[in-house]
């Protein structure tokens, strides 16, 4: 081989070496920002709730992220936003939308941790049932959420089916309590209520508290009010559970003879195992003057059992009641949006002794947009064989989501690097030929 060749050989094996490098240092720039955004996409999104007038979506992240979903009534026009009731980065997501139309089609399109997704290039769709009237009959379940360590299980997401019926849902409170109404369940078409029996009305509980586990219990009526207290990663069979002391007919009453023992004339309805009654009624989620970014914020705290709670919001007056169920944790939200600017919520009700009491408390509605936009990774619903398969749905990244752009400096600096090699190397041979 002539001598004299090879630096043009060098060079031409230099520059496929800088192409290489560069390539590889900019796919794996791309690979690790794809593998990093995969920690906030929404996994195991559920639609329940869904009434006449309302819905709520609901899905879990692997990275504690701030979420809230675009919704309309068309899905080119998803220009109404609905914030994440858990404001804070969380690990566990839940939204309601309300003030809809009976049996019309509505979409919607969530964003988490700034980037929004859709389901496989399509907005979600749901359509709300028709009007029905009002159970006649309240039936209202209650439990806990425990983590394996014994402790309540805060922000945890709980799902509920009655006698196979549309989904329904609510969030657990900071010590892992939840409650909720189960007369309102629906059948699956949304056309008529479940007709509840205590015996042979099958409940199917789920639980899913995010990166902290999942798990489930069945249960009938009669022994539900409370469930048993719902371990994380546990199956449960509460089927043959003693039936609950607190039933739904009202207790009387009797008047003792003056020699017999004198009793108490208030009742006191059984709370949670392991909590204990609270004395006055607190609200938890607000602090004086704080600023909240929703229109529609959620107002707890906690109460005496059976305690009716009234509650008003001004500049623009909003009331409403709430009576403080066997968990000892109420929950209220105002029926309509609160305009931006400065509140104040008075929370009234009487005590043991029958004293009106009362408290109030300034807050801020800020009036925010939501972050912006930035990406639109498309999502696949699949099944997540649960007990409510046709309410559950999966979001996933497509097989090509969409890159950042990476870095082509080291490509471009091998690139002119190996140019040079070849530049240098063949007037190095063109010398020797002369």
């Amino acid at each position: 081989m002539n001598k004299s060749k090879i630096p043009t050989i060098i060079g031409i094996f230099l520059l496929v070496i800088g192409l290489a490098a560069g390539v590889f240092l900019v796919r794996s720039s791309q690979l690790f920002r794809l593998g990093a955004s995969q920690e906030g996409i929404p996994k195991d999104v559920r639609i329940t709730n869904i009434s006449d007038n309302s819905f709520s979506v609901s899905w879990v992240t692997e990275k504690a992220v701030i979420g809230f979903a675009s919704w309309g009534d068309s899905p080119t026009a998803l220009n109404k936003n609905e914030v994440d009731e858990f404001e804070e980065t969380s690990f566990t997501h839940s939204l309601s939308v309300k003030g809809l139309s009976p049996g019309k089609a509505y979409y919607f399109k969530i964003n988490s941790g700034g980037v929004e997704y859709d389901n496989n290039g399509t907005a979600w769709q749901v359509k709300t049932g028709p009007t029905l009237a009002t159970p006649s009959k309240q039936v209202i379940i209650s439990g806990s959420a425990l983590t394996q360590t014994g402790q309540g299980a805060e922000n945890a997401l709980v799902y509920v089916t009655v006698a196979g019926s549309s989904p329904i849902s609510t969030t657990t409170s900071k010590n892992g309590s939840w409650v909720i109404p189960i007369s309102s369940a629906r059948s699956q078409d949304l056309t008529s209520l479940v007709e509840i029996n205590n015996q042979n009305s099958l409940i199917e509980i789920s639980v899913n508290a995010g990166v902290d586990g999942v798990a489930s219990a069945q249960v009938y009526p009669q022994s539900a009010k409370p469930v048993p207290p719902i371990t994380l990663g546990k199956t449960h069979d509460f089927k043959s559970s003693p039936v609950s002391s607190d039933s739904d007919i009202p207790k009387a009453s009797i008047d003792l003879p003056d020699e017999a023992t004198p009793s108490s004339g208030f009742k006191v309805d059984e709370i949670l195992p392991g909590t204990e009654a609270p004395k006055t009624v607190t609200l938890e989620s607000i602090t004086e003057g704080e600023t909240v970014t929703t229109a529609k914020p959620e107002f707890f705290g906690e109460g005496p059992v059976g305690t009716t709670i009234s509650i008003t919001v001004e500049s623009d007056p909003v009331s409403g009641s709430v009576k403080v169920p066997t968990s000892g944790n109420w929950k209220w939200t105002p029926p309509t949006n609160l305009p931006p600017g400065g509140h104040k919520i008075t929370i009234s009700w009487r005590d043991a002794a029958g004293i009106l009491r009362s408290f109030t408390r300034k807050f801020t509605v800020y009036a925010s947009e939501g972050p912006a936009f930035t990406a639109t990774p498309s999502a696949t619903p699949t099944p997540t064989g649960s007990v409510t398969p046709t309410a559950t749905l999966t979001a996933t990244p497509t097989e090509f989501a969409t890159p950042e752009s990476g870095s082509l400096t080291p490509t471009i600096l091998l690139f002119i690097m190996g140019l040079g090699v070849i530049v240098f190397a063949t007037q190095v041979w063109k010398k020797s030929e002369t």
